[in-house]
C-alpha cells in the first residue's frame, strides 16, 4: 500500500499551478482572468513577458520531472509490493501530467500538459523527447503556432519509440510506449480547441517580440 504514497504525491507535485503562484509574485492578481484564462508559460507570456513566463516554463518541467524522479528514488530505496518499476513510474509521470489538468489546488481547472508531460519523459525517455522538443522548435520558428508545435511534437515522441521499438528492436518496455500513446492523445484532445481554430485559420500566431503575443492558449 506504501507504493501508492509517490502516485499520490505524484498528482499533488503535478498540480502545483506554478502559473498562478509565480504571476501572483509578479503582481498579476489572477492570470486566469486574463488572455487565454490558461495556466501555462504561452499565456503567461502574452500576459506578463518572457521574464515570468520563463520560469512558469521551469517549473512546469520541473515538477513533471520531480514526480519521476521521486518515484525512482522510492524504488531504488523501498520494495515495491504491487507494481514493477516500469509501470511505477509510468504511473507516476501520467499522474503528474494529469495533475496539470486537472489540480485540485484550483478546482480542478489547469492546463493542457505539455510542459509537465515534457519534464516527465525527460526524465523517462530522454532522447525521445529531446527529439519530439526539436519538432516542436522547428514548428514554431516556421508556423509560429505553439499549439501546432506541441500537436506535432508530442506526435513525433510517439513516432519515435514506435520506430526504435518496432524497426531497430530497441529494449523499450511496453508501458512507455502506452504512456507515449496516452500522452500523445491527452494533448491531442486538451488542444481541440486549437485544431479547430488551425483548420478554420483563426488560430493566432506566436509574437516572440510582444508581452502580447498571441500564439493559442497551450502547456
Amino acid at each position: 500500500m506504501l507504493d501508492f504514497i509517490p502516485i499520490i504525491g505524484a498528482y499533488l507535485v503535478g498540480a502545483i499551478p506554478f502559473g498562478v503562484i509565480i504571476t501572483r509574485l509578479a503582481g498579476i492578481d489572477d492570470i486566469r482572468q486574463l488572455g487565454s484564462g490558461n495556466i501555462g508559460a504561452t499565456n503567461v507570456w502574452r500576459a506578463a513577458g518572457f521574464k515570468i513566463a520563463v520560469w512558469v516554463f521551469i517549473g512546469d518541467i520541473g515538477k513533471g520531472a520531480l514526480a519521476v524522479l521521486g518515484a525512482k528514488y522510492y524504488a531504488e530505496n523501498f520494495t515495491l509490493t504491487v507494481l514493477s518499476p516500469d509501470l511505477f513510474f509510468v504511473i507516476c509521470a501520467a499522474l503528474a501530467v494529469l495533475g496539470h489538468i486537472f489540480p485540485v489546488y484550483l478546482g480542478f481547472k489547469g492546463g493542457k500538459g505539455v510542459n509537465t508531460a515534457l519534464g516527465a519523459m525527460l526524465v523517462l525517455l530522454p532522447i525521445e523527447i529531446l527529439i519530439s522538443f526539436g519538432i516542436f522548435i522547428i514548428v514554431v520558428l516556421i508556423f509560429r503556432y505553439i499549439s501546432l508545435g506541441s500537436i506535432l511534437g508530442a506526435i513525433g515522441m510517439l513516432a519515435v519509440i514506435l520506430l526504435e521499438k518496432y524497426y531497430y528492436h530497441k529494449d523499450i518496455a511496453d508501458v512507455y510506449l502506452y504512456l507515449g500513446i496516452v500522452l500523445t492523445l491527452t494533448i491531442i484532445i486538451t488542444h481541440h480547441q486549437n485544431i479547430s481554430r488551425l483548420i478554420s485559420g483563426t488560430e493566432n500566431r506566436f509574437s516572440f517580440s510582444s508581452k502580447t503575443g498571441k500564439g493559442g492558449d497551450v502547456v
